[in-house]
């Protein structure tokens, strides 16, 4: 059987020290590519296999981020024939794109791990939304990867040169690429991303044409598609779950679900790294916490008065930290619920011991 480069699932020096624990225990490396339930297809060096979880990693349910993921590298046994593989551990994640579970709870659901590039995938069409991209900008920063915005449908857009300038005007130093992907337009500049070893991944809403843009990398139409209705240009899903799939180019590809609420989980440097414009304004503001509201000698409000950030930018910055300073809060309330409740169970157990 022939074995599989690791360097093509894009195994790399950082993973192998972080390994090397794990290899001592007579385990192997592999990569999770699909994630259903308590099962999982996890590609190693002899090739792909289903797998589920130890009952040590089955005890961290209670922290669904801390379960493998697709994208994560774990450490697994390697079983004899007719024997289920078990993963026994999931190593440090070097990039990660999350969000916040949509619902009322303030958990974090994590999407893939272990990216190098996301493309945040729009349409020049009328559901194109600046401030949505911005959003998924912001998320895209905060882990790790590096964002590159693909403005998809060039085609349908009368004046796409325009709007393609105004677009990249408004994000900053992030690369925008307008493409077709009904008739291949400027995808040559998004496979210059897909290089052996690295994992690129699609996000966006509906419709948007992620997977048909997949397909153009792949070479042929493996991901499932849908015309977007006529009547409201809003797309239908196609992609149901996330999964890596290698690609022809030695690069690896996660397709998401299209997601219809993208909500804030927590932006640190996310924040910044999406609104550079706006940042290099707050670090001349008198106070170091500064909100950008009314507080006196604010560089932001000055520069916004002065017309050197737009209004539209301003309060699409604003609104995105108002919303992060709920999520801290809502994480603080959910995180004394959670220790309590686990308080209180921990004391009935010992109780029933006694």
């Amino acid at each position: 059987m022939p074995t599989v480069d690791l360097a093509t699932l894009g195994w790399n020096a950082s993973f192998a020290e972080a390994f090397e624990p794990h290899r001592v225990a007579g385990l192997a490396p592999a990569r999770v590519a699909t994630e259903d339930k308590n099962f999982y297809t996890v590609v190693g060096e002899n090739g792909d296999s289903i797998a589920v979880i130890t009952g040590r990693l089955h005890l961290k349910k209670g922290n669904k981020t801390k379960l493998p993921k697709v994208g994560d590298w774990v450490a697994v046994t390697q079983p004899a024939p007719g024997e289920q593989m078990l993963i026994h551990a999931v190593l440090p994640r070097q990039t990660t794109l999350s969000r916040k579970l949509p619902g009322r709870e303030a958990e974090e659901q994590v999407i893939a791990t272990n990216l190098d590039v996301v493309f945040v995938v729009q349409a020049l069409d009328s559901t194109f939304n600046l401030r949505r991209l911005e959003r998924f900008l912001v998320m895209v920063h905060e882990g790790g990867a590096k964002p590159v915005v693909l403005l998809n449908k060039i085609d349908l857009c009368e004046e796409a040169e325009k709007e393609v300038a105004a677009v990249q005007a408004a994000i900053g130093p992030t690369a925008v690429i307008p493409v077709c992907a009904k008739t291949g337009k400027g995808t040559g500049k998004m496979r210059e991303y897909c290089v052996k070893g690295a994992t690129v991944a699609f996000i966006g809403t509906s419709g948007v044409g992620k997977s048909s843009l997949i397909n153009r990398l792949l070479g042929e139409a493996t991901q499932a598609t849908l015309e977007v209705r006529r009547e409201d240009s809003k797309g239908r899903h196609t992609t149901t779950w996330r999964e890596l799939i290698p690609l022809p180019s030695g690069g690896l590809v996660v397709d998401t679900p299209g997601m219809r609420e993208f909500h804030m989980w927590v932006a640190g440097d996310g924040l910044e790294g999406a609104f550079q414009d706006i940042v290099q304004f707050a670090d001349q503001c008198r106070f170091r916490d500064c909100m950008h509201q009314k507080e006196p000698d604010c560089a932001v409000r000055a520069a916004l008065a002065e017309g050197k950030i737009t209004e539209g930018r301003y309060e699409s910055f604003s609104k995105l930290q108002r919303e992060l300073g709920r999520v801290k809060e809502e994480r603080k309330q959910h995180a004394y619920f959670v220790n309590k409740r686990r308080s209180t169970l921990g004391t009935k157990a010992w109780l029933r011991n006694d």
